[in-house]
């Protein structure tokens, strides 16, 4: 009987949606259906969940399931300056301001007849949400430095890791936007409630990483080691996940993964914990497997490795901003990343 339920569940979801998110646990299958039922509407998703969840997957998966033959059209609110957001969204005339010399179509408009992404909406400054508002009820925008209206069609996605009830009871998110775009509020699942999907997602990870994998092969997790993914907290979600893999591709190639070695995967490197016990001690200078030699070298670029694929998921692949974080010029942070086997492309979709 368990088993004809779980069927028939499955065969509520889209295949698009189901291509989009793997997971089997119960929160994902939930989660699923429930997108399967909404994306053929054209009212508005707000996805809520902790950063690195995979918000954007889901929006991704509803603009695939719903029938919409136009474009994916992405906007993190968080990641432009508030001063050209506005030109980002709306686009602008030649002439509109200083260093405007050509026409430029914004992503409002670049979402016709698809769908309209908006991450990290709980950021946008207070002007904009008054304006995009607007085009929620009108359906039309105005470039900047324009005359004349322009009707636009889109399904609007919004996602957010804050609590947008509380900040619009603190006045900073407009009530009347939040009531807009609330009309299919959905909670994406943090990784700590569904790490039964923890097996499906690194097979898929690793699989679709094996062609660019080093010389050596993908590694291989073993029960142990699965066993202690299982029992870490995963604060940074999928996305930590995705820079564990990263780093097991380059640290492990060909080799088994033991429970040992997944503190090393998790970002706690040797020469991190030695700086973070140089004030115990009683704290071991270094963590090392049984009968591992001290090389400092290898340890350095194990090290090395790790910061910068933190630095290029923090700057979601950008590898200008990750330079500027880590100190580097651009093309000394590109010879490291050849070097290392690191990619920005992979980082980014981390």
């Amino acid at each position: 009987m368990f088993d004809q339920c779980v069927q028939f569940e499955n065969s509520a979801i889209a295949p698009e949606i189901a291509s989009y998110l793997l997971g089997e646990t119960a929160p994902m299958v939930a989660l699923k259906e429930t997108l399967s039922l909404l994306a053929p509407t054209d009212a508005p998703v707000l996805a809520t969940g902790q950063t690195g969840a995979g918000k954007e997957m889901v929006a991704q998966a509803v603009h695939a399931a719903s029938g919409r033959s136009g474009s994916f059209v992405a906007v993190n609110c968080a990641a432009i300056p508030a001063e050209l957001l506005e030109s980002e969204l709306f686009g602008h005339e030649k002439g509109a301001f200083t260093g405007a010399e050509n026409r430029r179509i914004g992503r409002i408009e670049a979402a016709a007849g698809g769908t309209l992404f908006l991450d990290e909406i709980g950021d946008m400054p207070d002007g904009l949400q008054a304006k995009l508002l607007r085009v929620l009820e009108t359906r039309r925008i105005t470039r900047l430095g324009g005359s004349h209206d322009i009707e636009v069609d889109f399904r609007l996605v919004t996602a957010t890791h804050r609590d947008l009830e509380v900040a619009v009871k603190e006045g900073k998110f407009r009530a009347d936007l939040f009531y807009r775009i609330n009309v299919f509020p959905v909670q994406v699942p943090p990784l700590a409630q569904r790490v039964g999907d923890i097996p499906l997602l690194l097979e898929h990870m690793i699989e679709t990483r094996t062609a660019r994998a080093p010389r050596g092969g993908a590694p291989h997790f073993t029960d142990a080691a699965l066993a202690a993914l299982a029992r870490h907290d995963w604060p940074g979600n999928v996305r930590e996940l995705r820079n564990t893999v990263e780093r097991a591709m380059v640290l492990f190639a060909g080799r088994d993964i033991g429970a040992a070695d997944i503190e090393r995967l998790l970002g706690v490197s040797p020469l991190a914990s030695a700086v973070e016990g140089a004030g115990d001690a009683e704290a071991p200078v270094c963590i090392l497997k049984p009968g591992e030699s001290i090389n400092l070298r290898r340890h350095l670029q194990e090290l090395e490795a790790t910061l910068i694929q933190a630095a290029l998921a923090q700057a979601d692949g950008r590898v200008a901003q990750a330079a500027r974080q880590l100190g580097l010029q651009r093309t000394t942070l590109i010879e490291k990343m050849k070097k290392l086997g690191l990619s920005a492309a992979r980082a980014k979709a981390a």
